[in-house]
């Protein structure tokens, strides 16, 4: 058995803060690691956070995902195919270990791998939620999505901002707090939007960005018409266009 202290004692654990760091493995690839109060994680920089590969997939989402199509060439449907509780049991342990990961990606500014691990566990929680045996398992991992969202939306805007796509980061932060609201209302809590810390926090974001990189809120407001012609949604093209004009005259 190897002992760690050494290790330890030359990285100090901060309370309240995410102590993380990159190292080079002794195969010579990246791994992450997190400093915890009583030990450390380390973490493969892709694939499963723990390097394991069951049943020879890259996860137990690839895995089931496998399992899914092939009740389906077998049986002409998905009908009858589901997770068991135990099944989502293990998908959701498997999320906490990505949940884990893109945390510390965040803080290590690694923005692009952080849009991959919170992507890969909204699949997750899709997945669940589609196939789950069990109504409690389907719903259970349902309370972290504005969260997982929120996640993935600062991490794609970050990667703009560095890019100094201003415009392009308040949109697509913009899109995010739209699917946040949508996601209360689709459970019939519409209210909820209003106290959810994430969306507070989105909009404070978006605030920010515009006092720091001087956007252009009319810039904006084109920008989201030129995406609605695109998808040919031409009422909300037509409202953004008015919000256009009278954003203009006030101006004047």
């Amino acid at each position: 058995m190897l002992d760690i202290s050494r290790i330890l004692n030359s990285w100090e654990y901060v309370t309240e803060e995410v102590t993380v760091r990159m190292i080079e493995g002794e195969d010579h690839k990246p791994k992450i690691q997190m400093r915890l109060d009583l030990g450390l994680l380390q973490m493969e920089y892709s694939g499963r956070p723990d390097g394991k590969q069951p049943h020879g997939f890259e996860s137990l989402l690839e895995y089931y995902q496998h399992q899914r199509q092939e009740h389906i060439e077998k049986m002409n449907s998905e009908d009858g195919f589901f997770l068991d509780p135990d099944d989502c049991a293990s998908l959701q342990h498997e999320a906490l270990q990505y949940y884990y990961r893109y945390l510390s990606l965040f803080h290590l500014e690694e923005y692009e791998a952080v849009e991959r691990d919170t992507d890969r566990n909204l699949r997750v929680f899709d997945f669940i939620k589609k196939y789950a045996e069990d109504d409690e398992d389907r719903y259970s991992m349902e309370q972290y999505r504005p969260y997982v969202l929120m996640m993935n939306s600062r991490a794609a805007a970050h990667r703009l901002l560095e890019q100094n796509h201003g415009e392009e980061a308040i949109l697509r932060i913009e899109e995010t707090i739209a699917r946040i609201k949508n996601f209360f209302s689709d459970y019939g809590r519409p209210e909820m939007a209003d106290k959810c810390s994430e969306i507070v926090f989105l909009n404070q974001f978006v605030e920010e960005i515009r006092s720091r990189w001087n956007t252009d809120p009319v810039q904006d407001l084109r920008e989201k018409m030129r995406l609605a012609v695109e998808k040919e949604d031409y009422e909300a093209a037509a409202r953004i266009r008015d919000e256009i004009r009278k954003r203009m005259r006030g101006a004047h």
